[in-house]
């Protein structure tokens, strides 16, 4: 079966082919820098030159300012510049552009690679980057402004508060299977259980100490966790998200945080100009190796945002239930738009049918769960991507 991708009312034309002579740009001066903690290399590629000048500069404010002052003196023409996106972020970029020169961050994994070279520095590396820049065969990375960048990483520090609450647990069933003691009462962490684990007192003063210690972090982690919380779903409620937050929380398994986390991964659903695109885009499509009479496909690619591509394969493992509107999600779209509703109830019918229709062909149930990820997206692209095409939401 293949995947869905619903239908809009809004389309994008393809450009017509022409078989005209190309226009000629200005000439213009290409750099490639190759940024790490501490300093820059930089490679600057003048109009009519064949050699690349390098130079290393310190990887801060002032030298910066110097490096886009030399730019503007000494490179004549249209002056461009690119560096790779990496753990320096957008800073040196939004640096740049402050002073008058602009800069591009490209995509690491789509940057081309000869097979047989076998030599890496970082003056290779700039000159490379000034080259291919020149070649146009570089990917350019779309990057979020300050405020959305801020709203992103504050979502994934809730995901690290999450990932080290649930390590802390691990860590203390482990000490207590250690020591023989198990909790067969019911669920774990439910009050009866904390209540349990409270009242238990061990010989060794060592290990109390040790069972006090791990219980005290726990409930330090829980509380951050539970302050994270309330500060996200304050922000949801900003005029530049209430809208949107409100629309996705119409989809079963999507609630004010994974909305949240959608909105700031991707940030802007205009660049991605299909459903497929988006699918891609987050890893989502098969992999496949086809040559000649051969066809041959794999799993997901697993490319782009993995940390999304996550969220989104949680999210539709609800899908697996029967299709209905319980109180809490009939709550949740109240005053909603109704095309909007419609979307969502469309989504659920269909993705259900496409979970249980994989299991009877004998699929696994991950594969299964996340054909139907990769669905959802579609629907989640049919609800935001027409709203900033129409610019009816921020």
């Amino acid at each position: 079966m293949r995947p869905f991708c619903p239908r809009v009312t809004t389309e994008t034309a393809a450009e017509p082919h022409t078989t005209e002579e190309p226009v000629m740009r200005e000439a213009s001066t290409d750099v490639g820098m190759d940024v790490h903690k501490k300093d820059i290399v930089v490679a600057m590629l003048l109009p009519a030159a064949r050699e690349v000048e390098t130079w290393a500069v310190a990887n801060e404010p002032r030298a910066v300012r110097r490096l886009a002052r030399k730019l503007k003196r000494e490179a004549p023409g249209i002056i461009r510049s690119v560096y790779e996106a990496g753990p320096c972020g957008y800073v040196l970029k939004r640096q740049l552009e402050a002073e008058g020169v602009p800069c591009e961050v490209v995509a690491p994994s789509l940057i081309p690679s000869a097979p047989g070279d076998r030599v890496k520095t970082d003056r290779r590396d700039a000159k490379k980057l000034a080259e291919m820049l020149r070649a146009g065969l570089l990917t350019e990375v779309h990057p979020p402004t300050q405020e959305d960048e801020a709203v992103r990483d504050l979502c994934r520090c809730r995901e690290d508060v999450k990932q080290d609450l649930s390590r802390c647990r691990q860590r203390l069933g482990k000490f207590l299977l250690r020591k023989g003691l198990r909790y067969g009462a019911g669920r774990a962490w439910t009050e009866r259980h904390r209540r349990w684990l409270w009242s238990l007192e061990l010989e060794q003063r060592a290990a109390q100490a040790t069972l006090e210690e791990y219980l005290l972090g726990i409930e330090q982690l829980e509380t951050r966790l539970q302050e994270l919380d309330a500060t996200i779903g304050e922000i949801a409620c900003a005029e530049v998200y209430r809208e949107r937050v409100g629309w996705l929380r119409c989809f079963r398994g999507i609630d004010t945080l994974t909305a949240m986390m959608i909105l700031a991964e991707l940030h802007d659903f205009r660049r991605f100009t299909s459903a497929r695109q988006l699918m891609s885009y987050l890893g989502l499509v098969p992999s496949e190796r086809s040559s000649g009479e051969s066809t041959r496909r794999g799993g997901i690619t697993k490319a782009g945002n993995a940390h999304l591509r996550r969220v989104l394969v949680e999210t539709a493992w609800h899908y697996r239930h029967k299709p209905a509107v319980g109180v809490t999600l009939r709550k949740r779209r109240q005053g909603q738009p109704a095309q909007i509703i419609a979307i969502a109830d469309r989504a659920m019918r269909r993705l259900h049918r496409r979970y249980w229709r994989m299991l009877s062909l004998s699929k696994p149930a991950q594969k299964a769960v996340t054909a139907v990820a990769r669905e959802l997206v579609g629907f989640i692209w049919a609800t935001l991507y027409p709203a900033q095409v129409d610019g009816s939401s921020n």
